[in-house]
């Protein structure tokens, strides 16, 4: 249980609970699915694996589950998302592309977003389309990102509410259990997300 510490355990009942995405779904998408005759592979493998036979997820898998989940609600069609992190698992050379602080969507395309950095060390930020390879003016889905600590660009930790709400989902603590930020107690109340 000590390789669980700072990855985070949840069910895809607890993912759907606190992500508000059908368990249904979030299975089809870590186990793959097959609909009309056509296999659909896993989109990413889990960052857990209890050897029981059943879906687990990490924190990582998490934060990966809401950003396709939202792409999708933004009208990016779910062949797309699965394209895009095809792609950016290249580019970016990580298993679980999404869930990095880069991606950005106009509901059609998706971004990921490279800092170069110049002969003086100047950076300058620009967004790649994926599928046309191609660099685009900035479409932002900042309140997505604001919710989510990054360090280095992998998430560490989310608001699921608010800041304010002082509840936060961290790996490192409570295995990735929903707390309150001053006492550390697992948050078992609701904490202001729809249902």
């Amino acid at each position: 249980m000590s390789e669980l510490i700072g990855v985070g355990l949840y069910t895809p009942a607890e993912a759907s609970r606190l992500l508000h995405v059908p368990a249904a779904k979030i299975i089809r998408w870590l186990r793959g699915h097959r609909i009309g005759g056509r296999d659909y592979p896993a989109l990413w493998s889990p960052q857990v694996d209890l050897g029981d036979g059943r879906i687990y997820l990490g924190f990582r898998d998490l934060m990966e589950v809401r950003v396709a989940d939202r792409f999708i609600a933004l009208g990016v069609p779910g062949l797309r998302v699965r394209r895009a992190i095809e792609l950016a698992r290249s580019l970016l050379a990580v298993d679980r592309p999404l869930s990095t602080h880069g991606f950005r969507t106009d509901g059609r395309n998706i971004f990921v977003r490279i800092i170069e950095v110049d002969e003086q060390g100047g950076e300058r930020e620009r967004l790649l389309n994926l599928f046309r390879g191609q660099y685009e003016f900035r479409q932002i889905i900042e309140p997505l990102l604001r919710s989510v600590d990054f360090d280095d660009g992998i998430p560490v930790a989310w608001w699921p509410a608010d800041r304010r709400a002082q509840v936060v989902i961290d790996p490192a603590r409570s295995f990735g259990q929903p707390i309150e930020v001053t006492t550390s107690h697992v948050a078992g109340f609701d904490f202001g997300l729809k249902t």
